[in-house]
């Protein structure tokens, strides 16, 4: 394993605080990650149990608009392209709030989700989306099996990196699949990262790194054939896999080879490539403590806009507390009142931010950033600015 990125010490992104929690001992963890010099992989080393981060879990997916629409649009794709009827069975590995789900129970499927989270889970159920609250892998895909509950499409938006057993986690997924089923999976796209400079993307949660040509050789041991890819707009830049059974019917598009060729020209086989995004990431860092400092000598007020896991890696590794930013504030009623992990700034509703009116919103979930300037663009009437801080610095009049 070779050295990739490292990014300090830093708390659980999603472990939120409560006010008589802020004077408790709050565990630090390396998170550093190392490339594999063979299937370069890329990955952070696993030092909390999944059943510590997951079981309980701040993320609600239903709060971003732009995902959920998103989520829409996938459901009708795959009703039309996999020739979906009333009655097929449709499960999603990490179902979160039935954001995904509630679109495919609204045409009469048979879905269900699985997700480890019980808080969240109980959202999803309110819809009337059946969840399992376990994590997936071979054992949990064998009974559903042996209760006659194979799926005709398994879906994993976002999972993938956040399962510390890859190879126990598509296993389930090949056993879980039907002879004539299809799955499609989303994540991250490791060469997005890299060219972005999308570091904060990167926190315990998420265990691993994919490149396209990374996870088809993931699939491929598993019996599993990747027929086709689509890059999207989420997370800054994702990749969406379609695979089947290796003996499917299904027809490989030109398009899984034109992007393996890409990342290969762009250098994700050699280790180079790697080794040189750690000083862009240092570069970042001083950018924004640059703007920051100057910003408060000024006697400006500076506020933050979300509490999402990227930005909790963000601000602890720039070193960003209260002496820089006043408090931030999120649309998700779960974490108001709460505080950010490592840095302690408070998560308020958003109404606060008309209440003060800072001189700047600086916008941790960046990738929502033209949502989030559009719901909140009253701040230009008193002279707000927006500051969005990856890929590099940038302020918005």
């Amino acid at each position: 394993m070779h050295d990739f990125v490292d990014l300090g010490m830093s708390p659980l992104c999603e472990s939120f605080l409560a006010e008589g929690e802020l004077n408790a001992m709050e565990p630090f963890y390396p998170l550093n990650v190392r490339v594999c010099g063979t299937c370069f992989l890329a990955q952070v080393e696993q030092y909390v149990a999944p059943e510590h981060i997951f079981r309980e879990y701040a993320y609600f997916s239903s709060y971003a608009q732009s995902w959920v629409e998103h989520a829409r649009r996938y459901a009708a794709m795959a009703i039309e392209r996999f020739a979906l009827r009333p009655g097929n069975r449709i499960v999603e590995l990490a179902s979160n709030d039935g954001y995904l789900l509630q679109f495919f129970l609204a045409h009469g499927f048979d879905v269900l989700g699985i997700d480890p989270a019980e808080n969240v889970a109980k959202t999803a159920e309110a819809k009337g989306v059946t969840t399992l609250t376990r994590f997936f892998g071979r054992t949990l895909a064998q009974e559903l099996v042996a209760e006659g509950r194979m799926a005709d499409l398994v879906i994993g938006n976002n999972v993938l990196a956040q399962v510390p057993d890859i190879n126990d986690f598509v296993g389930g997924i090949a056993a879980l699949l039907g002879a004539k089923g299809h799955v499609t999976l989303e994540f991250p796209h490791l060469l997005k990262l890299i060219e972005g400079n999308q570091f904060d993307t990167i926190y315990h949660e998420h265990f691993s790194y994919f490149s396209l040509t990374t996870a088809q050789r993931i699939l491929a041991a598993h019996g599993l054939r990747l027929f086709d890819v689509e890059e999207l707009w989420t997370h800054g830049g994702s990749l969406r896999l379609f695979a089947c059974h290796e003996d499917a019917a299904d027809d490989t598009s030109p398009r899984v080879a034109e992007l393996v060729a890409r990342e290969r020209a762009a250098g994700l086989s050699e280790l180079a490539a790697y080794a040189s995004f750690a000083e862009r990431v240092r570069e970042t860092k001083r950018k924004l403590l640059d703007f920051l400092i100057v910003a408060k000598r000024c006697g400006k007020k500076v506020a933050g806009y979300g509490a999402p896991g990227k930005g909790n890696t963000l601000l602890n590794y720039c070193g960003v507390r209260t002496d820089f930013l006043d408090y931030t504030v999120d649309r998700n009623p779960y974490k108001h009142g709460k505080f950010l992990p490592g840095t302690h700034i408070p998560v308020l509703p958003p109404e606060r931010v008309a209440e003060t009116r800072p001189d700047y919103l600086l916008i941790l979930p960046w990738n929502f950033k033209d949502e989030i300037m559009e719901q909140m663009a009253f701040i230009r009437d008193w002279g707000g600015k927006f500051v969005v801080p990856i890929p590099e610095l940038s302020i918005h009049p």
